[in-house]
């Protein structure tokens, strides 16, 4: 009898796996959870002398065929959801995301203007100025102190003058922008921000732009090229080339990308150094789920 309790109790947890896993796209979670059923099965067969007929052979088929579709469920604390198909990446892709230019209005909004490239892609109606109005500020004043510099954080909202560069400022990262950006496809936004490169890839191998945050070189910055802030919510580590654009594709050797700055449609650069300049940003990156 305890035997059959000890299988219950795997049985539970391969159950409570599986249902974690569908939240993701990850498949190796989902593989996980089937691994441990027919381990479980086996074991059940064996232990309780059950024969490996064709009626547990089908439950094993038809367990299998489950985990590996798209599926729609209700997790366990009752939230509906749909689970995306496996995208497969593409060799290449090269998507035509209308181009939109920061200057001369924004001279440091290419963050908002990035952000109304992927917007208007996806059939949303905005611009880059009301973008800029709308999205969250830190209005932390710019003083220095003992020679440190106290300033916002970009993580908390825009910091400093968007509009010109004859005051104190710098830009904004993710959080802020995933936030404007839920108010126009509520539901919809995915942040992808800490993902593996190859995770961007999925996403426009599905024909949809990539927001991101990289710098002015598109490849990765010496150590002297930072600086660290105080700011109310804590220390942080800027850099005063921190750059914003949109992936619009790639191939076996360059990244493409709308570059509000410098005015140029799928600008290329080479793959390795675009992905150093991400992951030295902290791999911010953000898309939206397909209508």
């Amino acid at each position: 009898m305890s035997l059959l309790y000890l299988i219950i109790g795997l049985s539970a947890t391969g159950l409570f796996i599986l249902i974690k896993s569908l939240k993701s796209t990850l498949r190796f979670l989902k593989t996980t959870a089937l691994i441990l059923f027919i381990i479980i099965v086996a074991l059940s067969g064996f232990i309780l002398n059950i024969p490996q007929n064709e009626h547990v052979a089908r439950a094993v088929s038809s367990f299998k065929d489950w985990v590996q579709s798209p599926i729609e469920k209700s997790n366990i604390i009752g939230h509906h959801y749909t689970e995306m198909p496996v995208i497969e990446i593409q060799e290449k892709v090269l998507l035509d995301v209308p181009l939109v230019l920061q200057l001369p209005e924004l001279p440091r909004g290419c963050e908002v203007t990035s952000l109304t490239m992927l917007l208007n892609y996806a059939n949303i109606n905005v611009d880059k100025m009301t973008l800029a109005e709308q999205v969250k500020k830190d209005s932390t004043p710019y003083r220095t102190e003992n020679g440190q510099i106290h300033f916002g954080n970009p993580h908390v909202g825009f910091v400093g003058d968007m509009y010109t560069k004859d005051k104190p400022g710098l830009g904004v990262y993710h959080e802020p922008i995933s936030q404007l950006a839920e108010d126009y496809l509520p539901g919809k936004i995915k942040d992808l921000t800490g993902s593996e490169f190859q995770d961007l890839k999925i996403h426009l191998s599905d024909q949809r732009p990539v927001w991101v945050i990289i710098n002015t070189k598109y490849e990765k910055l010496t150590e002297d090229q930072f600086q660290t802030w105080i700011t109310p919510t804590g220390k942080v580590k800027i850099t005063f080339r921190e750059h914003s654009v949109v992936m619009t594709g790639y191939d076996q050797q360059f990244v493409y990308f709308n570059d509000p700055l410098s005015g140029e449609k799928n600008k290329k650069a080479p793959i390795k150094d675009f992905e150093e300049s991400w992951v030295q940003m902290g791999r911010q990156a953000i898309t939206y789920l397909p209508h």
